[in-house]
């Protein structure tokens, strides 16, 4: 499957409102970004996988003021996959309250469902060492 240049922005459009919903505190709008059945690897980062929109406010909740103030996707690379499926890498930027930030890598896969486009698996990989060491 081609995807169309609107899907290409769609997808894009999508992986960015992430920051702006979750920075708002606007965790009632996660369907606008989620597949119902979404599992966020956050193995990597030592919270295992969580399975659910309901699972995954209710560590954002958890995390309280630990959260992140800013979250800020960059270099995103849509590469196709499979009929109403895309693969999604890029970047991201964590700034806390205190101001120290962080940088992960996002690693995505969205579907094309009824309403538009929603991430479906998402696995967060922090950058800890240059060059990829």
């Amino acid at each position: 499957m081609t995807l169309s240049v609107e899907d290409r922005l769609d997808i894009t459009d999508l992986i960015a409102r992430h920051g702006h919903i979750i920075d708002a505190g606007e965790l009632d709008r996660m369907d606008e970004l989620f597949s119902a059945e979404v599992v966020y690897d956050l193995t990597a980062l030592g919270y295992g996988e969580l399975r659910g929109i309901a699972a995954v406010r209710d560590a954002a909740l958890a995390l309280g003021d630990a959260n992140p103030v800013g979250h800020h996707v960059t270099n995103v690379i849509v590469t196709e996959s499979e009929a109403d499926r895309a693969q999604v890498l890029s970047k991201g930027i964590g700034i806390a309250a205190d101001g120290r930030c962080g940088s992960v890598t996002y690693e995505d896969v969205v579907v094309r469902e009824p309403v538009g486009w929603r991430i479906t698996y998402r696995k967060v990989i922090p950058r800890r060492a240059p060059l990829g060491g």
